[in-house]
């Protein structure tokens, strides 16, 4: 190749990483604007309690009915946008929740089923690790709904995807719906 093909290349190369570059900066205010949306409609809408009587009510939700908003402290958006954002890299595993301040009431009825379930010597040691190293220690700081559903999420996905402790965690971590900030990394 002739040094004039190479700067054109070179040139062609750099236009393309500026505009690239250029469209990532005006396509990132609209979602956090969306984002911003959703996070002030769920921190100020939310159904979500601790409470016995909140997870009982589970069973008889319609699936399309929500669970939304912060259990225990106010939700925070620079902490929600990370968790939405984290959560990403599971878009492929529908059981996993894109966002852990909104979970549809059929996901969060069949993940609570799970939660019973009775896991070999080795899964076990898996869902321990878990529990042991995540934020909470634990599916969430306390056990309400987030336990259960998040617990019964975990069993499956140790049972059925081959998830390590390691993995729980990080779920665990990034679904984090007790609310608050000042946790995170």
């Amino acid at each position: 190749m002739d040094v004039k093909k190479i700067l054109i290349l070179v040139v062609f190369a750099v236009l393309a990483g500026a505009l690239f570059s250029n469209w990532q900066i005006n396509q990132s205010p609209a979602i956090n604007k969306i984002l911003a949306s959703k996070f002030d409609n769920l921190s100020k809408n939310g159904n979500s309690s601790c409470s016995g009587d909140f997870y009982t009510s589970i069973s008889s939700m319609s699936d399309d009915q929500r669970l939304q908003g912060s259990c225990c402290s106010p939700m925070s958006l620079h902490r929600y946008k990370e968790q939405v954002e984290g959560l990403k890299m599971y878009k492929n595993i529908k059981e996993i929740p894109d966002d852990p301040y909104d979970i549809e009431g059929g996901l969060a009825k069949k993940l609570v089923k799970y939660y019973d379930l009775k896991l070999s010597f080795e899964e076990q040691k898996e869902y321990d690790y878990a529990m042991q190293n995540s934020n909470e220690k634990g599916p969430c700081c306390c056990k309400c709904w987030r336990w259960y559903v998040y617990g019964g999420l975990a069993k499956f996905l140790i049972r059925e995807k081959g998830f390590t402790g390691k993995q729980i965690t990080q779920v665990w971590n990034l679904s984090d719906g007790c609310g608050g900030d000042e946790e995170h990394v």
